[in-house]
């Protein structure tokens, strides 16, 4: 019993750590800039996503398409959920940014 309390503390931990890791995304001021102007240059349609929340740490379906970023340094892609511009991590398909 000792051994199942403690894999589930060490999951709640990882869980925990996870979610903080998915709130530390730091985009600099000249860097966040630079990807508004590409978005706005570089229009995409909306997809419309019901019942999903656009908010950081939120994770997007693998039926909606993320578009690169032609920036240098940035790793994300963007996407238009419910007419908000999100930058998402491609690997865990989490948003790590919403654009105003």
């Amino acid at each position: 019993m000792r051994l199942y309390l403690s894999a589930a503390a060490a999951g709640l931990l990882l869980a925990g750590i996870g979610a903080a890791a998915a709130q530390d995304v730091i985009i600099e001021p000249q860097q966040e800039t630079v990807i508004r102007e590409y978005v706005h240059k570089k229009p995409i349609a909306s997809v419309d996503l019901l019942g999903v929340q656009l908010a950081i740490g939120s994770t997007l379906p693998d039926t909606v398409e993320l578009h690169a970023i032609d920036v240098p340094d940035v790793q994300y892609r963007y996407v238009v959920v419910n007419g908000q511009t999100v930058l998402v991590d491609p690997g865990t398909r989490r948003i790590v940014k919403v654009i105003d």
